[in-house]
């Protein structure tokens, strides 16, 4: 049985959310969804896959094509980075590899070394501008206080590189977001989408 009104106050809820992030009012998809139902006065909170929808809806509508030439210029300079960091084993996560990358999107590279170091010695040595390092705790086991790297590419996009122990590598983790298995691209494959279908999505059905 279906619930036009309730239905109704979700999607507003979502859109609102998805305003919030997208604007970067908010950062993570449990506080968008709780402001904004909030400023709406309802009491109801739609999935994360409904907000995630709803951002992706308003992203093409603000954005145009200039979205699509945007993803394909960030999936080449997460090529270059993952390239640079290769012994480490990169894959490219988050909306670059999903293919729902907007303007405010950073770039996500997941990478395999016991000490942050000598992936931060090997960016410098590579050339790459270095803005920061830290730890940071998002509330997730496999996240806690996993090191972060932040750099400055040169088409002008902010990557983020987390620093995963090697004995990581292959676990199999859920997207908090689509609810599917974070897989992702690694040198070869994301080479292999920017020359087939470099806007190709990866996102469940």
């Amino acid at each position: 049985m279906r619930f036009p009104r309730r239905d109704e106050a979700r999607l507003k809820v979502a859109r609102e959310a998805a305003l919030l992030l997208y604007t970067s009012q908010e950062k993570e998809y449990r506080q968008a969804k709780t402001k904004a139902a909030r400023t709406l006065r309802l009491k109801v909170y739609p999935s994360n896959r409904e907000v995630a929808e709803e951002l992706d809806r308003l992203a093409e509508e603000m954005e145009g094509k200039a979205r699509a030439d945007r993803l394909i210029k960030m999936r080449k300079e997460a090529l270059r980075v993952m390239e640079a960091l290769r012994e480490f084993n990169p894959i490219l996560i988050g909306s670059v590899w999903r293919g729902t990358a907007h303007r405010n999107s950073d770039v996500d590279i997941e990478v395999y070394a016991e000490d942050p170091k000598v992936v931060t010695e090997k960016l410098r040595k590579k050339g790459f501008k270095v803005l920061r390092s830290e730890r940071k705790s998002t509330g997730r086991d496999e996240d806690e206080g996993s090191p972060h790297i932040y750099l400055w590419s040169e088409g002008g996009f902010e990557v983020e590189l987390t620093i995963r122990p090697p004995e990581m590598q292959g676990k199999r983790r859920r997207c908090e977001v689509y609810g599917d298995y974070i897989v992702g691209l690694d040198v070869e494959r994301l080479r292999k989408v920017l020359e087939e279908d470099p806007l190709r999505r990866f996102l469940p059905k």
